[in-house]
Protein backbone atom coordinates (compact mmCIF):
# COMPACT_ATOMS: atom_id res chain seq x y z
CA UNK A 1 0.00 0.00 0.00
CA UNK A 2 1.27 3.20 -0.97
CA UNK A 3 2.40 5.35 1.80
CA UNK A 4 3.25 8.93 -0.31
CA UNK A 5 0.20 11.09 -0.46
CA UNK A 6 -1.28 13.57 -2.51
CA UNK A 7 -1.71 17.30 -1.46
CA UNK A 8 -4.40 19.16 -4.11
CA UNK A 9 -4.17 23.01 -3.69
CA UNK A 10 -7.80 23.96 -5.09
CA UNK A 11 -7.61 27.82 -5.51
CA UNK A 12 -10.18 28.38 -8.71
CA UNK A 13 -13.74 28.31 -7.71
CA UNK A 14 -15.23 26.91 -11.36
CA UNK A 15 -17.53 23.82 -11.55
CA UNK A 16 -14.88 22.41 -13.76
CA UNK A 17 -11.56 22.40 -11.59
CA UNK A 18 -14.16 20.82 -8.82
CA UNK A 19 -15.57 17.95 -10.97
CA UNK A 20 -11.24 16.23 -11.12
CA UNK A 21 -10.89 17.37 -7.38
CA UNK A 22 -13.71 14.51 -6.16
CA UNK A 23 -12.53 12.20 -9.31
CA UNK A 24 -9.25 12.59 -7.94
CA UNK A 25 -9.45 12.32 -4.38
CA UNK A 26 -11.56 9.32 -4.76
CA UNK A 27 -9.51 7.57 -7.26
CA UNK A 28 -6.46 8.09 -4.62
CA UNK A 29 -8.57 6.98 -1.73
CA UNK A 30 -9.50 3.49 -3.27
CA UNK A 31 -5.55 3.05 -4.10
CA UNK A 32 -4.76 3.47 -1.08
CA UNK A 33 -3.40 6.94 -0.65
CA UNK A 34 -3.89 9.60 1.51
CA UNK A 35 -5.12 13.22 0.36
CA UNK A 36 -4.95 16.48 1.50
CA UNK A 37 -7.09 19.07 0.18
CA UNK A 38 -5.87 23.02 0.79
CA UNK A 39 -8.61 25.41 -0.21
CA UNK A 40 -7.88 28.75 -0.59
CA UNK A 41 -8.90 31.24 -2.95
CA UNK A 42 -11.88 31.25 -5.26
CA UNK A 43 -12.53 27.96 -3.99
CA UNK A 44 -12.91 28.56 -0.64
CA UNK A 45 -16.58 29.67 -0.84
CA UNK A 46 -17.27 25.92 -2.18
CA UNK A 47 -16.58 24.97 1.63
CA UNK A 48 -18.70 26.58 3.00
CA UNK A 49 -22.11 25.86 4.84
CA UNK A 50 -24.51 25.44 1.60
CA UNK A 51 -21.37 26.33 0.02
CA UNK A 52 -21.34 23.13 -2.34
CA UNK A 53 -24.51 23.70 -4.03
CA UNK A 54 -23.63 27.41 -5.10
CA UNK A 55 -20.51 25.71 -7.42
CA UNK A 56 -22.04 26.59 -10.70
CA UNK A 57 -19.67 29.06 -12.26
CA UNK A 58 -17.82 27.89 -15.20
CA UNK A 59 -14.72 30.07 -17.25
CA UNK A 60 -16.14 32.17 -19.88
CA UNK A 61 -13.82 29.92 -22.13
CA UNK A 62 -16.09 26.82 -21.94
CA UNK A 63 -19.42 28.59 -21.23
CA UNK A 64 -20.52 27.24 -24.60
CA UNK A 65 -20.08 23.62 -23.27
CA UNK A 66 -20.90 23.67 -19.69
CA UNK A 67 -24.31 22.48 -20.70
CA UNK A 68 -23.23 19.42 -22.44
CA UNK A 69 -21.02 18.64 -19.33
CA UNK A 70 -23.15 18.56 -17.07
CA UNK A 71 -26.10 17.14 -18.83
CA UNK A 72 -23.39 14.40 -19.38
CA UNK A 73 -22.83 13.78 -15.93
CA UNK A 74 -26.37 13.68 -15.03
CA UNK A 75 -26.79 11.04 -17.29
CA UNK A 76 -23.81 8.53 -16.38
CA UNK A 77 -25.50 9.70 -12.94
CA UNK A 78 -22.35 10.74 -11.51
CA UNK A 79 -21.93 12.11 -8.13
CA UNK A 80 -21.38 15.24 -7.40
CA UNK A 81 -17.59 16.47 -6.30
CA UNK A 82 -18.94 17.03 -2.95
CA UNK A 83 -20.44 13.47 -2.43
CA UNK A 84 -17.09 11.93 -4.12
CA UNK A 85 -14.85 13.56 -1.64
CA UNK A 86 -17.40 12.92 1.29
CA UNK A 87 -17.19 9.52 0.45
CA UNK A 88 -13.34 9.62 0.11
CA UNK A 89 -13.22 10.88 3.16
CA UNK A 90 -15.76 7.93 5.15
CA UNK A 91 -13.33 5.17 3.47
CA UNK A 92 -9.47 6.59 3.73
CA UNK A 93 -7.28 9.34 4.67
CA UNK A 94 -8.63 12.34 3.22
CA UNK A 95 -8.06 15.35 5.27
CA UNK A 96 -9.53 18.92 4.03
CA UNK A 97 -8.41 22.38 5.21
CA UNK A 98 -8.96 25.90 4.56
CA UNK A 99 -6.43 28.48 3.92
CA UNK A 100 -6.63 30.96 7.09
CA UNK A 101 -5.44 33.78 5.44
CA UNK A 102 -7.56 34.03 2.73
CA UNK A 103 -11.01 32.89 4.59
CA UNK A 104 -10.01 36.27 6.72
CA UNK A 105 -9.84 38.41 3.78
CA UNK A 106 -12.78 36.48 1.86
CA UNK A 107 -14.53 37.44 5.22
CA UNK A 108 -15.49 34.00 5.74
CA UNK A 109 -16.70 32.96 9.49
CA UNK A 110 -14.59 29.69 10.15
CA UNK A 111 -16.05 28.96 13.73
CA UNK A 112 -19.22 28.69 12.05
CA UNK A 113 -19.43 29.12 8.75
CA UNK A 114 -17.64 26.36 7.67
CA UNK A 115 -19.26 22.96 5.56
CA UNK A 116 -18.42 19.96 8.19
CA UNK A 117 -16.45 18.53 5.22
CA UNK A 118 -13.24 20.98 6.43
CA UNK A 119 -10.89 19.21 8.76
CA UNK A 120 -9.34 22.47 10.31
CA UNK A 121 -7.94 25.68 8.83
CA UNK A 122 -4.15 26.52 8.21
CA UNK A 123 -1.69 28.51 7.23
CA UNK A 124 0.12 28.00 3.91
CA UNK A 125 3.29 27.21 5.86
CA UNK A 126 1.78 24.46 7.90
CA UNK A 127 -0.21 23.25 5.33
CA UNK A 128 3.45 22.53 3.73
CA UNK A 129 5.25 21.22 6.36
CA UNK A 130 2.40 18.57 6.53
CA UNK A 131 1.94 18.03 3.42
CA UNK A 132 6.39 17.72 3.21
CA UNK A 133 6.09 14.08 1.76
CA UNK A 134 3.56 14.46 -0.94
CA UNK A 135 2.99 14.95 -4.73
CA UNK A 136 1.50 18.42 -4.76
CA UNK A 137 -1.23 19.38 -7.98
CA UNK A 138 -2.65 22.60 -7.72
CA UNK A 139 -6.16 23.07 -9.62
Amino acid sequence: MPTKGISFIMFSGTADKFIPLGVLTQSAVNLGIPVSIFATGWAIQAFTKGGKDKVNRMPKEFEDMAPMLMQGLKDIKSPSWYEMIKTAKEIGDVKVYVCSMMAQALKVDTDHGLDPIVDDVVGAAAFLQMSAENDKIFI
